[in-house]
């Protein structure tokens, strides 16, 4: 049976109480995800590179899975390559010029690199290059910008299709999905193909964090179970 990661975003944790919020996963998730927004290729703000090296300081076996929704990647990125992240995923859509060189600024400092792909975003549109060097690829289920949006199903055709992509020309990428994850749609994610699942609200805004992460990984082994 295929390992999947649960990577609960800490976009919807109290923010007044983020260790709490922590605490409280229990060490049932597999990656902690911080969305990074910056007002511009988003419009909303959350958390900047000090919030990110804090991470890495008060949790420094965490596997912090860092996405970056942000313009300006020559000045922002190795801000957050200095804070300690453990994977760091851009956006194809931002400065396609610099998505290469990026991706390789990520690797080269021993990181492990991702791209993330908007709802309208075609896979067609990406150079084969790109796919070769992410060890991650992160299809957005939702407009990026803000949390608790509605699951797009249609992104599961975008999961199936980088599926095939990565049997057909044996790349090694993780596939992501992020975005209106919740008890209802997680094992329709897994079936597609999906190997890392980001939920933020359906986690933390539950009564009980830790025993949400069970269930969804109880259903997840069922499902893949069945399956296979």
């Amino acid at each position: 049976m295929r390992k999947i990661f649960l990577a609960p975003s800490l976009l919807g944790a109290n923010p007044l109480n983020i260790s709490g919020a922590i605490a409280s996963l229990e060490d049932r998730h597999d990656w902690l995800h911080l969305d990074i927004m910056d007002g511009h290729f988003v419009k909303n703000l959350s958390f900047g590179p000090e919030y990110a090296a804090a991470l890495r300081r008060y949790y420094p076996g965490s596997f912090i899975d860092t996405h970056l929704m942000v313009d300006n990647l020559d000045v922002i990125l190795p801000q957050f390559i200095e804070a300690g992240s453990s994977l760091i995923t851009i956006h194809a859509e931002t400065e396609g010029h610099l998505l290469h060189a990026s991706l390789m600024k990520i690797k080269n400092a021993g990181l492990r690199a991702g791209v993330a792909l908007c709802p309208p975003t075609k896979i067609s549109s990406i150079d084969e290059s790109i796919f070769e060097l992410a060890d991650l690829v992160l299809v957005m289920s939702v407009t990026p910008g803000f949390g608790g949006q509605k699951f797009i199903a249609s992104s599961l055709n975008k999961v199936r299709e980088l599926v095939s992509l990565r049997a057909v020309h044996k790349y090694n990428y993780l596939i992501e999905i992020d975005g209106g994850i919740n008890e209802n749609n997680i094992t329709q994610a897994v079936l597609a193909g999906c190997d890392a699942i980001v939920a933020g609200s359906a986690v933390f805004k539950s009564e009980d964090s830790a025993a949400w992460l069970s269930k969804a990984r109880d259903a997840i082994e069922e499902a893949l179970k069945d399956f296979e």
